[in-house]
């Protein structure tokens, strides 16, 4: 009798834990997906964001995220790495230097607001060849820092000889709102 008694506990406790997996792994799905706003353009979101394009860079995408609590902006470009090198060295401060990724994210590793949507892989998972810094425009004295508008994550990955990818991320207060999408 108690044994099946705890039978039908247990199957009880495995249907419920089995239907939260399935809810929780849908609302996560909609969080990934949900909120993308059409017309951010990488000029666009360059010019929010305040972080300039070499015009050199090819490759270049971005994306817009509405939130609760804050926005997200994407930006991502290409360049010949001894470019990204001079690049990168223009927008951090004299002395400063980028770190690698020694603690990288797992596979499958999904931020709020992913560069898959870009279809791009996450820095955050990347080791060979990455290099890392965050930034903010307060007393930002270099270069190209001084047109930095919002605080940013900046990633540049030597993704093969020669060529490396800038990853931006920035958080942006709500109420930015992109142009719209033009069709062509």
């Amino acid at each position: 009798m108690i044994v099946a008694v705890l039978a039908c506990v247990a199957a009880v406790v495995g249907a419920f834990t089995l239907v939260g997996d399935d809810v929780s792994s849908d609302q996560s799905e909609k969080e990934m997906t949900c909120c993308w706003k059409s017309g951010a353009t990488p000029a666009w979101m360059s010019q929010e964001i305040g972080i300039r394009i070499p015009a050199k860079a090819s490759d270049r995408r971005a994306g817009y995220k509405t939130g609760l609590r804050y926005d997200t902006g994407l930006l991502s470009f290409a360049l010949p790495s001894q470019e990204a090198d001079v690049y990168t060295s223009r927008l951090i401060r004299e002395g400063t230097k980028m770190i690698r990724n020694f603690h990288p994210e797992k596979k499958g590793y999904r931020p709020a607001a992913a560069f898959a949507h870009l279809g791009l892989t996450e820095p955050e998972t990347l080791v060979e060849g990455l290099r890392k810094i965050s930034l903010c425009p307060d007393d930002l004295k270099s270069p190209e820092g001084q047109y930095l508008q919002r605080c940013v994550d900046l990633f540049a990955h030597e993704f093969k000889p020669g060529a490396t990818r800038i990853y931006v991320r920035s958080t942006i207060e709500p109420g930015v709102t992109p142009p719209p999408a033009t069709t062509k």
